[in-house]
């Protein structure tokens, strides 16, 4: 093979590699639903909090990108009791619990879905996946964002890939719960910063 349909076709590949790439990100016209779940409650280190840490993040991201919310509620509350709440917790996780929840919502309207939730024994509450496995995702685009207590995102990305195959996982980012609870400033930015890397802002 020459050298010049030897370049040629390397820059065809880059070319290409760069268009998929483009393609996975945000459009600006594409309808937008954030999606979360939030506890309130007692809260390790922050106390008996009224508004959830990831309710105050999905709360930033829709006014940001003019999104639809839609709060995944259970339809048995959690405890407010931190140590009762843990119990419940763990206890779901380990039987793989699909506790249902209140209401639904039409995903079919929307091209890009934010998917939140706080960290729970190293993963999304149960809750979150009962939401994810009730809904075709064929076609969309998921970002998964949480609040944390020094985990991150604690691999639920590639859970949540693995739950919806059909749809297109795009990196997603995490808020420690005490900055979302303590310092919006901090938490908007960084928000902020999240959706410029998207395409949306």
């Amino acid at each position: 093979m020459d050298m010049t349909r030897r370049n040629f076709i390397k820059l065809a590949g880059v070319a290409g590699l760069l268009f998929s790439i483009k393609k996975v990100h945000a459009a600006a016209n594409e309808k937008i639903l954030v999606v979360y779940f939030s506890r309130t409650g007692e809260e390790y280190s922050l106390g008996n909090i009224t508004k959830g840490n990831t309710e105050i993040v999905a709360e930033i991201i829709a006014q940001k990108t003019g999104g639809n919310l839609f709060e995944i509620k259970p339809v048995t509350p959690y405890p407010d009791s931190y140590e009762e709440c843990k119990k419940v917790a763990s206890r779901e996780k380990a039987t793989k619990a699909r506790p249902p929840f209140v209401g639904g919502v039409d995903i079919s309207n929307y091209d890009l879905i934010f998917v939140g939730y706080p960290i729970w024994y190293g993963d999304a509450p149960q809750i979150v996946y009962t939401f994810l496995e009730n809904y075709d995702f064929g076609g969309k685009k998921i970002v998964p964002f949480c609040t944390h207590g020094g985990s991150g995102l604690s691999s639920t990305d590639q859970t949540i890939s693995m739950t919806c195959p059909t749809a297109k996982i795009l990196q997603g980012f995490a808020i420690s719960g005490s900055i979302a609870q303590n310092n919006f400033s901090r938490t908007e930015s960084i928000v902020v910063e999240n959706l410029k890397r998207l395409g949306l802002t």
